[in-house]
Order: structure tokens, then sequence, then C-alpha cells
């Protein structure tokens, strides 16, 4: 079975992280596009998951506001 993405793609990650050599504006659009999954698409999987599976909502909350950041 293939990965699934989670805010970024495969490509977003190359871009940012610098592995794919890219130019300045494909970093730039990488971030834009993750900036924007975060703004406009994550809110809403939260109000589906806090509506239908809490359970898997705090999942997703102990992954992310875990302090290792």
């Amino acid at each position: 079975m293939g990965r699934y993405r989670a805010i970024m793609t495969e490509t977003d990650r190359e871009h940012i992280s610098g592995e794919s050599d890219p130019s300045q504006r494909q970093k730039d659009q990488a971030v834009y596009r993750v900036r924007q999954r975060i703004s406009e698409e994550l809110p809403h999987d939260i109000e589906v998951l806090k509506d239908h599976r809490p359970d898997v909502l705090e999942e997703l909350r102990a992954v992310v506001c875990e302090d290792e950041y």
C-alpha cells in the first residue's frame, strides 16, 4: 500500500528541505501550499474529527502538541 501524505507532499518536503536543489521560487511555492493546507483544509478536518471521531482527534493532538519540536 502506498504512503499517504499529511500536510506536505513528497515534493513539498524535498523543496522545503532543499533536498531536490529547488529554486527560491519553488521553495516559496511549497511553503505557500503548506500554509494554505494548514489554514484552509486542516480546520475543516479537525471539525469532522471533533464531530465524528474524537478519539482520532486526540491522536492528532498528541502528535501535533508533542513538546519535541
